[in-house]
């Protein structure tokens, strides 16, 4: 996949302080009325604080206990999923509608083998037509045994000159396809500020994604998510990823059983 490096989110706890600060002072040397609006808006202010303190301390909450994965593609083609401390493994299986990844069925393999849970990727190209990429994804998933708990996910990071309208409607229908085709309601992977920008309306779909400048964990849901499923927060020396589900509950994303 590839992985902008994306911005940090600025700290507002800062701003929230000296803003308490400036309207205190407003309210011991101005007049009366002065003082009442200052007080006013030192309350809402000390609301807004809390209000965002109570955010951070529930993604920390989640940062507690975290499942460890990795996905990979043709570029790590040898990567030994036996020596590996990974729970879960999503690898490439196609891009737009001529490319399939040569490494996918050795991966699809080995992940079985070490019995951890697995996924399959589609790197998505909005420029082309969205169910012939869904058809052409689901030819290449479904060449290899499928088993209950296997997720498939849509990559989208790319808008091939599309508008934001155009790339979301592009991904609805690639989706929708795909989970009307398998059952699977299926993850969606972006970066953050992508997400936030193209992901509108997309919520009922399971987000994973990639933020490096934060910590494992440590990250707000962008758009309109309420939660993350997986956080992507390096990409060295592989992509390497957290989850905040378990195994079991991953597996409850996937495949249905037969």
């Amino acid at each position: 996949m590839l992985k902008p490096r994306l911005a940090t989110i600025t700290h507002t706890l800062k701003n929230h302080l000296d803003l308490h600060n400036k309207r205190l002072s407003l309210a011991i040397g101005g007049a009366i009325l002065a003082g009442t609006a200052a007080i006013t808006g030192v309350a809402v202010s000390a609301v807004a604080s809390s209000t965002e303190q109570s955010s951070v301390h529930e993604v920390q909450q989640k940062a507690g206990s975290l499942t460890y994965g990795v996905d990979v593609s043709r570029y790590e083609s040898d990567y030994d999923w036996s020596a590996s401390p990974a729970k879960f493994g999503i690898i490439k299986a196609t891009e737009g509608t001529s490319f399939r990844d040569a490494s996918f069925a050795r991966h699809w393999r080995e992940m079985d083998k070490k019995g951890i849970v697995r996924g399959a990727y589609h790197y998505g190209h909005p420029g082309n037509d969205p169910i012939a990429e869904a058809e052409y994804f689901l030819s290449m998933a479904n060449s290899q045994p499928a088993k209950a708990g296997d997720l498939l996910v849509l990559d989208l990071e790319t808008t091939d000159g599309k508008s934001v309208a155009e790339v979301n409607a592009w991904a609805k229908k690639w989706l929708s396809h795909v989970k009307a085709k398998t059952g699977v309601t299926p993850m969606l992977y972006s970066g953050w500020n992508f997400a936030n920008t193209y992901g509108k309306g997309l919520a009922e779909y399971p987000l994973w994604v990639a933020h490096y400048s934060k910590a494992k964990g440590q990250l707000a849901p962008p758009a309109d998510w309420k939660s993350w499923a997986i956080h992507q927060y390096t990409d060295s020396p592989v992509d390497q990823n957290v989850s905040v589900l378990t195994p079991d509950q991953l597996r409850d994303l996937g495949r249905p059983a037969v």
